[in-house]
């Protein structure tokens, strides 16, 4: 768990390769510039059919943190779990093979850590680059609104322990917002989540992806989300049904108003200012 030279916590960077060859040079080599030194970066080759393999040897022959791994294709929530399980750091960060990470981004996580133990999961500001480029905005407010959408992107990190606690990420989400589904089962009420105040992660826009592909699936995604930690859900918002009979009284009272003759006053007035 710790570097014997240093004796700083070890950081896994667990790196899912799948036809992203092209790319994975640019994701290593932000890892080499980082300013922590720390780290172990475990790449895994997820049955990927181009050259991952050679392109990963020739980062382990150039630097011995890096380690390589090669298992039959199963997703990339199955790579990300492989490389987790080969990890020995204290913290895991998972980064994809397309992505980049400013050189700070290790030593100022590392710190919040250490500054506050109670940290359950430290991230950063992200922008986009490649076929759109900008500031990423993405805020964590509070757990009851991570459970509506994700506000957190992949490359955030969190103990080794915590995440073997929970096991893993679902290898059955093969169609993306497997970050989400795991932070809901990682985080609660009650966690402390900070965001680093400043752009350290980029994240590479393409025109096809894992995520647009499945934005065109998204209600499925949703619904296998919702089913599956529906004891969450109903402590926040109560039952489907409930949430429905809320609606409808609503809806009611607001119909109600309408007819109410100060309304209709307010309409006609209104109308008169539009002409």
């Amino acid at each position: 768990m710790y570097n014997n030279l240093t004796m700083s916590p070890i950081i896994s960077v667990v790196i899912p390769c799948y036809k992203q060859a092209i790319y994975l040079p640019d994701a290593l080599d932000s890892l080499l510039e980082q300013t922590y030194k720390s780290w172990e970066g475990i790449i895994v080759n997820d049955g990927s059919p181009d050259n991952t393999e050679e392109v990963a040897l020739a980062y382990v022959e150039k630097d011995s943190r890096f380690k390589y791994i090669i298992k039959t294709n199963g997703g990339l929530s199955s790579a990300r779990n492989s490389g987790i399980s080969y990890a020995h750091g204290e913290y895991i960060l998972p980064l994809d093979a397309d992505d980049i990470l400013a050189p700070t981004y290790l030593e100022k996580a590392v710190k919040v850590f250490t500054d506050f133990p109670q940290t359950a999961l430290v991230y950063c500001q992200g922008c986009f680059f490649g076929v759109r480029e900008g500031v990423w905005d993405l805020h964590y407010e509070n757990y009851q609104t991570l459970l509506l959408g994700n506000s957190i992107f992949c490359s955030a990190l969190y103990r080794k322990d915590d995440c073997i606690s929970i096991g893993g990420y679902d290898e059955d989400m093969k169609l993306g917002y497997e970050d989400w589904e795991f932070y809901i089962r990682l985080l609660n009420e009650s966690s402390v989540v900070y965001q680093i105040p400043e752009v350290l992660f980029s994240y590479r826009k393409k025109e096809i992806s894992m995520v647009t592909e499945c934005e065109k699936r998204i209600a499925d995604v949703h619904n296998y989300i919702f089913a599956k930690n529906i004891d969450k859900y109903q402590v926040y918002f109560g039952s489907a049904i409930d949430s429905l009979r809320n609606l409808i009284y609503y809806r009611r009272k607001v119909e109600k108003y309408k007819r109410k003759w100060y309304r209709r006053l307010f309409l006609s007035v209104k109308a008169l200012f539009h002409r």
